[in-house]
């Protein structure tokens, strides 16, 4: 292994992580309605009526909090600021607790509903703006997060966590995260990102109650959600983990491959430490089974029909330079490390919006973009790409390049 490469490597996705930002800061900042643009289409034109969803708003706190606490650039924190000020004065819910899921351009409440996913990425933003500000508010609303999270969504009889509820925590019959979803009592991706923040929150607060949570959710993970024969993460249950999708998600696995290891880690359990770093090689080396020859991770399989999703999302190829190089670190296989720079060789390529900023959407197999897909939206937040530079700049700045 060549060590320029690596530094090479690490000068670029900084240079990326600059290039990401100050897209953000350019284009999403609504200075008429306050917050963010809530959708800015491919060719950067706002929808300046669009709504303004949960996730969103939380994942530029998440991001610009932490590209803040990596580089300590005061535009970062004014974004991170504006962020935190426009959840807990539109999004949090004062009476019922929580924060809602969509406001009106305006602000306004326009989804009361409390899906478990959106608290989760919460709890992930408000912790990680507490270790860059040390704002006591954040890191109340964090644990008050997680406390709603243990009262009303987790299931005492089968454990983990029940997807979504109305405004005031009822049962509520669409449970949904988006229309792609099936309408299923637990999913992967809630239960990934609920252990993903509270990890994070672990991290400011070393609680012996949230402790036992991670260690729970661990265990949901090790034998309910990932598949001991494939090894690819099941992406739907009903409320006592039957399996109900056929599904193989390979950005989901190889995401899952490494935030897991780093939940075991975080809450220094020996022996979680040993699984999940196990774990984490065997997902990873599952993931490579979405490998396009050009270095690109394929969507999606159904394992029913053996049909392929043969599309080429922008976020899977963040999650693969992480979880590749991860798997490189844990094992030393060379391997890994070439997949790890081949994702982001083709990022580069395909990936990146060289003329307007960001990142596109996706493309189709035939090379073509996607269409009618949003660069800042809903779901379409600076939060995979980012975190995926900042990770890796982290990685690497941790080793003496020469003992690479």
């Amino acid at each position: 292994m060549d060590p320029e490469k690596i530094n090479t490597y690490k000068t670029e996705v900084t240079a990326e992580l600059e290039s990401l930002l100050n897209w953000w800061i350019t284009f999403t900042v609504d200075t008429e309605e306050g917050g963010f643009y809530g959708k800015i289409d491919h060719n950067n034109t706002v929808a300046p009526t669009a709504p303004k969803g949960l996730v969103l708003n939380a994942r530029i706190l998440y991001t610009f909090a932490s590209a803040y606490l990596l580089t300590g650039k005061q535009p970062y924190l004014a974004m991170a600021d504006r962020a935190f000020t426009y959840l807990t004065t539109h999004f949090l819910d004062t009476e019922n607790g929580g924060f809602y899921w969509a406001v009106d351009f305006k602000g306004a409440m326009l989804d009361g509903k409390k899906q478990v996913y959106g608290q989760a990425f919460a709890i992930y933003a408000f912790a990680e703006y507490y270790k860059a500000t040390q704002n006591e508010k954040a890191l109340a609303l964090a644990i008050d997060g997680f406390s709603l999270l243990e009262q009303h969504s987790f299931d005492h009889q089968y454990l983990g966590y029940l997807e979504a509820f109305t405004k005031n925590w009822q049962e509520i019959d669409d449970l949904r995260l988006s229309d792609k979803d099936q309408n299923e009592k637990k999913s992967m991706n809630t239960h990934l990102h609920v252990i993903e923040a509270y990890t994070n929150l672990y991290a400011v607060w070393p609680n012996e109650a949230l402790a036992q949570a991670i260690k729970k959710l661990l265990a949901n993970f090790s034998t309910h959600i990932i598949d001991k024969d494939t090894y690819h993460l099941q992406l739907f249950f009903a409320e006592n983990w039957e399996v109900k999708s056929s599904l193989v998600s390979f950005g989901h696995d190889i995401e899952a491959a490494w935030l897991l290891q780093e939940a075991a880690e975080m809450i220094a359990d020996p022996t979680a430490i040993v699984q999940f770093k196990n774990l984490a090689l065997n997902i990873s080396k599952a993931s490579t089974k979405g490998l396009a020859e050009n270095g690109g991770l394929w969507y999606e399989y159904d394992t029913a029909t053996a049909h392929w999703i043969k599309e080429w999302h922008w976020w899977p190829q963040a999650e693969a330079m992480v979880g590749f190089f991860n798997a490189w670190q844990l094992s030393g296989d060379e391997q890994f490390l070439t997949h790890s720079l081949q994702s982001w060789s083709f990022i580069k390529q395909y990936i990146r919006d060289k003329q307007k900023g960001e990142w596109h959407w996706g493309l189709n197999s035939d090379y073509s973009l996607m269409q009618g897909e949003d660069k800042a939206g809903f779901w379409k937040c600076p939060y995979h790409n980012g975190r995926a530079c900042i990770e890796l700049i982290k990685r690497i700045t941790a080793k003496n390049l020469h003992t690479w």
